[in-house]
């Protein structure tokens, strides 16, 4: 039977664990022991929308695994640009490949590649619904950082509202025991209410618009940007855009042990100076992406170390 990653609620804990530590175990290896875990497989990397991190750290990971990539990073130039349906689409790459990556603007775009496709789907986001590869190497850099997940208090910062990777990593950090969460966004970016609800516990969770407070308060400030392309209206961007900066003054009463993180791409919502502190991980947290998807592919394709 052929597994999926469309959401991290079709995950266990257990499961979310296994990714973790195979993750943890491959990056562990040799470079010739990993180069051979997925020799002779082909990976359709399909990008509706623009990606730089996910798509060439997708590609990266199955390079370094042994294999190799085939697909577009946009649709002017494919069949898509002529009407071609999703389902056609998916239909037609599944017989050059041996597992599919898509990354798509409309929500629910990669469960209707999964339910379409005979082979692994693995979805690298799907419009403001859901992004678990980001979310699994979330997780992963909080391992990296502080040897446990259990117990951390995590402030995720800006636009709440649209943010799939936000909307993920709620799921998950909802698995771990005595997680705090301190929601920080402007009035019209908080965290819609079907994400809390929809976590499989109840989530232990303030709200404020005070990104100073979770620079004091928490073990991880975890920023977001604040994304132009999910508005229906351009005004209302225009008016949150610039909410949150974090700056190295900002960082003066930090705790030493706080970290930032990012998906990225950030556009003003960091500044350059942070980069040179010890709180700054967010490139760490790109490097761990590439183990993390390295697992990923190696689970679902059964390359297993």
């Amino acid at each position: 039977m052929k597994r999926d990653l469309i959401s991290v609620e079709d995950l266990s804990p257990a499961q979310i664990r296994e990714f973790i530590d195979l993750a943890g175990r491959i990056e562990a290896l040799p470079a010739a022991g990993r180069c051979r875990l997925l020799e002779g497989r082909l990976l359709g990397v399909l990008f509706y929308e623009p990606s730089t991190r996910t798509r060439l750290s997708f590609e990266a990971a199955m390079l370094r695994l042994g294999g190799r990539t085939i697909g577009f990073s946009e649709v002017a130039g494919t069949s898509v640009a002529k009407g071609e349906s999703l389902a056609d689409t998916i239909r037609t790459v599944e017989q050059y490949c041996d597992a599919i990556v898509i990354r798509h603007p409309r929500e629910g775009a990669a469960r209707l590649a999964a339910e379409v496709s005979r082979l692994p789907v693995i979805n690298a986001g799907d419009g403001a619904n859901q992004h678990p590869t980001q979310t699994l190497l979330d997780l992963y850099t909080l391992q990296h950082l502080f040897g446990r997940i259990d117990g951390l208090r995590i402030a995720l910062v800006g636009d709440l509202k649209y943010s799939r990777t936000v909307h993920s990593l709620v799921h998950a950090l909802a698995r771990f025991a005595g997680v705090e969460f301190l929601f920080v966004s402007p009035e019209s970016l908080r965290l819609p209410e079907y994400v809390r609800d929809a976590a499989e516990r109840p989530v232990a969770a303030r709200e404020t618009t005070s990104l100073d407070e979770a620079v004091r308060t928490c073990d991880v400030v975890y920023m977001t940007r604040i994304q132009r392309e999910r508005f229906p209206d351009p005004l209302e961007y225009e008016k949150v855009k610039d909410s949150y900066r974090l700056d190295r003054a900002a960082l003066a009463n930090a705790p030493a042990h706080l970290r930032v993180m990012h998906p990225l791409p950030r556009v003003t919502e960091i500044a350059p100076d942070v980069d040179a502190t010890p709180h700054a991980a967010y490139f760490a947290q790109v490097g761990y992406g590439l183990a993390m998807r390295q697992a990923i592919l190696s689970l679902l394709l059964g390359g297993l170390p």
